[in-house]
């Protein structure tokens, strides 16, 4: 069987997290890439928790990757970068901008070397602008989104996520967009530059609120758990010191809660019959469906909800995700062989496609596990590997 993306050989030159992930999710269904990192390696091989020394966050992002490293800022890295463009399809980097420029590796010059080449460009704040030569990470995009501004609760400060959640979504939109100028390449024959701010796609994903400000000039207040949209809406601690989440984003999924927990009286409030009504009486509604769940334990709870149809999902933890039969059905989580660690357990890829699925043949290599095998693809021998070795433009 074919891979969906077999034949696409992508040189993955950024470093943590936004770009790494998207060539991650490019590797996951087949496209070639080689991760290529300074000698001293990419900074997430040391990022986070470790196993004996070993990085597992790195096992994660460079999974399915050739690892090789090579100093960029070195005329002899330049040139066999040069080399590695010419038949190469796309390149994701995170320099600050105007760094490959110097280096002479800009697309006006990679472009005359490979024309269809697709640079793909991830950086806190794109390519132009007064902030574009800023130091950017994901936490400055969750603060200037407006996302930390609308998280926490109503009396407390703007909260930001304990994961890399503008990374993330920043990771899928440029997989999305080098897929995009891929496709456009079989039209025109030529590649393009793909600029990406880390401080946009997350503000596409918070929805509303730009046209709303704009409209109405309202901007959304904290609320916490509850919803300025339905309620009830909230997170519910259970009698064996579990917690449960529900959504009524449905007026029918409302009724039947109110029903499940003895209250059906609420349901003729003339202010029960749309979500933003019942936002607004969501004490009310907390204390219904608070005091019910409290009373019973959390199986005892998600079992109730199914049989009547109402929406609920328990709050886990990693270690309630891994023995889940929902997530075993759909194959969640993956087991993936390393030489370094053994049998790992990761998150598979991100979707099942019928006829050409993606899979993780391998976790992240270790630094430079592939240096030599792809220069010896272009005509660097052991002689010349030695004598780069010895320059410090690979390891």
């Amino acid at each position: 069987m074919t891979d969906a993306l077999s034949g696409v050989r992508v040189l993955d030159t950024a470093t943590l997290f936004a770009g790494p992930l998207a060539a991650t999710l490019l590797a996951d269904f087949g496209a070639e890439v080689i991760k290529i990192e300074h000698p001293k390696g990419d900074p997430v091989r040391s990022h986070g928790a470790q196993r004996d020394g070993v990085g597992l966050w790195w096992k994660m992002l460079g999974r399915n990757k050739k690892a090789m490293t090579l100093y960029l800022g070195s005329p002899e890295g330049q040139d066999l970068f040069r080399r590695l463009v010419a038949d190469a399809d796309v390149v994701i980097e995170n320099f600050r901008p105007g760094t490959l420029e110097r280096w002479g590796l800009g697309y006006d010059e990679l472009k005359k070397i490979n024309p269809r080449l697709v640079l793909a460009r991830v950086t806190g704040f794109g390519q132009i602008g007064p902030y574009a030569k800023r130091p950017g990470f994901g936490t400055l995009a969750e603060a200037m989104s407006g996302f930390a501004a609308i998280t926490g609760e109503p009396d407390g400060p703007p909260t930001l996520p304990p994961f890399g959640l503008a990374d993330g979504i920043a990771a899928l939109t440029t997989a999305f967009a080098v897929m995009t100028a891929l496709r456009a390449r079989e039209a025109t024959g030529e590649g393009q530059v793909v600029d990406l701010a880390i401080i946009e796609p997350i503000l596409t994903l918070l929805g509303p609120q730009i046209i709303t400000y704009d409209q109405l000039g309202e901007l959304q207040a904290r609320t916490g758990n509850r919803s300025h949209n339905n309620a009830p809406r909230n997170t519910y601690r259970t009698r064996d010191g579990g917690w449960v989440a529900i959504s009524t984003s449905a007026q029918s999924i409302a009724e039947r809660v109110m029903r499940l927990v003895g209250r059906p009286e609420l349901i003729d409030e003339p202010w029960f019959a749309t979500g933003a009504e019942r936002a607004k009486h969501a004490d009310v509604l907390d204390g219904a469906v608070g005091s019910w769940i409290a009373a019973r334990d959390r199986e005892e709870v998600v079992k109730a909800f199914e049989e009547a149809q109402a929406a609920v999902a328990p709050i886990y933890t990693a270690a309630d995700v891994m023995t889940d039969p929902q997530f075993e059905a759909l194959g969640t989580i993956a087991t993936v062989p390393d030489d370094e660690l053994g049998p790992v357990k990761m998150q598979n890829v991100l979707f099942r496609l019928s006829g050409t699925p993606g899979r993780i043949e391998s976790a992240g290599p270790p630094l430079g596990a592939h240096t030599a095998e792809i220069l010896a693809r272009y005509g660097v021998d052991e002689a010349g590997l030695a004598d780069l070795r010895a320059k410090g433009v690979v390891k």
